[in-house]
């Protein structure tokens, strides 16, 4: 009966392909247990260390540890319970090593040309790119730039709106993007100066507003100074005097303010905090990491809006 073979170590080598030395080493840490003793003392192992010889042979070129099988083939744990264990270990590793050539391709993309001295600090900040680094430089900035505001209603979606993403399988352009992107999150006066844009803008809001001021005076400007851009109408001339008025007529009506020069004066200096050009390339590099459309530069409208303002507030 089958049941009643034995095999020697040396047969149970030529039969399972592996090597003797390995078999003795998953006999003496008690993953295949022999059966039984020849009269000269060796090792006898039934039928059944066959089959455990394959199952630990097919876990371990699977990568799973030692400790792992032993509570598998012993019966400890479920097989599927271990395999997706360790299928999410894999998933991690293999986003680090997608990430790793990605950074390897930007530096070989520098060319043979490229300061050496730069690569290196290139290949340095790119080494950086872990999760938990990417995580805790995102959270470091958000929350000086939104200190006791996180649970402010109107920046719910500003938050979410300002956080880059890094995908899991990133495109060259994406990580050269990120360190770009990092050096910002980490420059003190972008920091200070979208700070307090944050804090302006959550000062002005109205309450019963579930949308958010930012977005809502981006909105405005780009609808009604950008025509003006395009028809080369003067911020300071006369036919600019209506479209100020609906933009500080809208702006009245949501802070709930009258709508005078001391309000206009301070629309003005709301849009001229919002018109950093760190923050117009810190949304440009964002919608890169993001993988969303390019955005349109509100550079010029603000700018334009500005004067405008101010032409007519008295300040």
């Amino acid at each position: 009966m089958n049941g009643d073979i034995l095999y020697s170590i040396g047969e149970l080598a030529r039969r399972t392909g592996l090597t003797v030395k390995t078999i003795r080493f998953y006999s003496d840490s008690g993953i295949v247990t022999p059966t039984d003793r020849s009269p000269a003392g060796y090792r006898l192992y039934g039928i059944d260390a066959v089959a455990r010889l394959d199952l630990v042979r097919t876990l371990r070129e699977l990568g799973i540890d030692l400790p792992a099988i032993r509570k598998v083939v012993d019966r400890e744990v479920p097989l599927q319970e271990v395999a997706a264990a360790h299928a999410d270990a894999l998933d991690v590793q293999i986003r680090t090593l997608r990430l790793r050539r990605a950074v390897l391709t930007v530096v070989a993309g520098r060319g043979s040309t490229a300061d050496e001295t730069e690569l290196m600090d290139l290949m340095h900040r790119l080494a950086r790119l872990s999760e938990d680094e990417r995580r805790r430089l995102i959270d470091g900035f958000l929350d000086t730039v939104f200190d006791g505001l996180q649970d402010h209603p109107a920046f719910t979606a500003v938050i979410r709106s300002l956080t880059p993403e890094l995908p899991d399988e990133p495109e060259v352009e994406q990580v050269e993007a990120w360190v770009e992107l990092a050096g910002l999150l980490q420059d003190p006066d972008f920091r200070t100066s979208m700070r307090g844009m944050a804090r302006n803008l959550a000062t002005d809001r109205a309450p019963d507003d579930a949308l958010g001021l930012p977005r809502i005076l981006a909105e405005a400007v780009r609808a009604l100074a950008e025509p003006t851009l395009r028809d080369g109408i003067d911020p300071e001339g006369p036919d600019a005097g209506p479209i100020v008025e609906a933009l500080s007529a809208h702006y009245a009506r949501i802070v709930g303010s009258p709508d005078d020069d001391a309000l206009r004066a301070r629309l003005a200096t709301h849009l001229d905090g919002m018109n950093d050009p760190r923050r117009d390339h810190y949304l440009r590099l964002l919608a890169v990491v993001n993988g969303w459309p390019a955005p349109d530069s509100l550079a010029p409208a603000l700018d334009w809006a500005v004067r405008a303002l101010r032409a007519r507030s008295g300040a």
